[in-house]
């Protein structure tokens, strides 16, 4: 099959969402499957090697900002555009611009979400111009729906089927300034009737989008996200291993407070006060860029404040290589994230390794534990609540090892990038089987 998978890159941070993509682009042209992955707005910033490596980036950033803040820049020449779309001059534009926050881009989205109405039309366009130069694709996947603007003109000019996958994107659009957020919902709305199938990764998140984007059960698919699990095979999990002395808990996601990093520093503190004797220590690893800087140096003034910042290790922006290292030195793992996630790469992953994970009671992480059974879920969303889960665990190493068997027997079993690329690919022919019948019977 020819397939085209179009994924937004987030420039100098680690986005789960572009190595959940890589990886799955990966795995399709194992199977033999001819894949383009096609970078727009930012390089991919990602652990493994790029798969989008081969392609131009489109929907340059800046020439998106551009063309929304002085519309003249649409008559600019093609060579200036050219420059501005260079990976290296929007890696450095994107170090800059890592504070920019939702609620600061209503305009921008409302006019990226109306497609060939909005101010990027001629992004569409040499996007387009680009793809019908290539191999005719069987279909193209969009990796989010906020890329569902340029859906209608992709299928207008090229004539092929468009899937688009839900990875948690209601928490930008909700956080846009009341001026803008409903607008970008109703043209969201409208534009999805264009996509032929959304393909979400929880049924947890399915069921919310649906609602939220008024989508009949049948055009949504759920497949799980998966990982690759190159390094995993080779950790000795804490199963067969005796007990760890001293237990170490490890926090591996952006380093920022939508994904709780305070709420593991202060559990942190709590259990060291109540269980002086085990001397714990925590692993901080993940994504860390410029806006996020600010924040970690906070907790780790209250770390120093407290005599443990020598009892933690801070481990930002990591490889592949240096991930499995990171988790194969853990006792426990936890992400207590605010953000209303719709999976939670690093559950599977601290769980390939064989660490039981405590996670909130919220989004789809109690979907992920009952599925997996590696790790428990706990009430409330404070550190309180959060210290008290870990110290059950702490409390009882043969059931915190039952946890980290049986999760990581699930994620090699049901959550490696093989199995996701086959149910993706699986949904991709079914679509393309769909838009045939629809052909012959016009």
């Amino acid at each position: 099959m020819n397939i085209i998978q179009i994924t937004p890159g987030a420039g100098a941070m680690y986005c789960g969402n572009c190595l959940r993509d890589n990886a799955l682009v990966r795995e399709l042209r194992a199977g033999g499957d001819d894949v383009l992955m096609v970078p727009v707005y930012l390089p991919l910033t990602l652990d493994d090697p790029d798969e989008s490596k081969e392609t131009p980036i489109f929907f340059s950033g800046i020439n998106v900002y551009l063309e929304q803040k002085f519309p003249i820049f649409n008559k600019a020449p093609n060579f200036v555009r050219r420059m501005l779309s260079s990976k290296r001059l929007l890696r450095r534009a994107a170090g800059r611009a890592a504070g920019t926050r939702a609620e600061e881009l209503g305009e921008l989205t409302l006019s990226m979400l109306r497609g060939e109405e909005g101010r990027q039309g001629r992004e569409s366009d040499e996007l387009v111009d680009w793809i019908k130069a290539q191999p005719r694709p069987d279909v193209i996947c969009l990796s989010n729906v906020l890329l569902a603007g340029m859906v209608r003109q992709l299928k207008q000019k090229l004539g092929v089927p468009v899937v688009c996958m839900l990875q948690g994107e209601d928490g930008f659009l909700d956080a846009l300034p009341s001026s803008h957020r409903e607008a970008c919902w109703g043209v969201l709305r409208e534009r999805a009737a264009d996509v032929d199938v959304f393909v979400a990764t929880s049924k947890y998140f399915g069921n919310l989008m649906a609602g939220r984007l008024a989508l009949p059960p049948n055009r949504v698919r759920i497949v799980y996200n998966g990982i690759d699990l190159k390094g995993y095979q080779k950790i000795d999990p804490p199963a067969t291993r005796p007990d760890q002395h001293p237990p170490v808990l490890g926090y591996f996601a952006r380093m920022c407070p939508e994904k709780g990093l305070d709420l593991v520093v202060d559990a942190f503190l709590l259990l060291r006060q109540r269980l002086p004797q085990t001397k714990l220590k925590l692993r901080v690893g993940g994504s860390c860029g410029p806006s996020d800087e600010p924040y970690v140096g906070k907790l780790r003034d209250r770390l120093a404040k407290s005599g443990l910042l020598t009892d933690t290790e801070f481990s930002p922006n990591v490889d592949h290589a240096a991930k499995i290292e990171f988790y194969k030195a853990l006792t426990l793992f936890s992400v207590p994230a605010r953000a209303n996630e719709a999976f939670g790469l690093y559950v599977i992953e601290a769980m390939a390794a064989g660490i039981p994970v405590v996670q909130p009671r919220f989004a789809a992480f109690p979907e992920l534990i009952e599925k997996t059974g590696g790790g428990i879920v706990f009430e409330g969303h404070d550190a309180n609540s959060l210290s008290n889960a870990l110290q059950e665990l702490l409390s009882n190493p043969e059931r915190a090892r039952a946890f980290g068997k049986a999760g990581r027997v699930s994620v090699f079993r049901d959550f490696s990038a093989n199995k996701m690329a086959a149910e993706m690919r699986h949904v991709f022919a079914s679509v393309v089987k769909s838009e045939n019948r629809q052909a012959e019977s016009r």
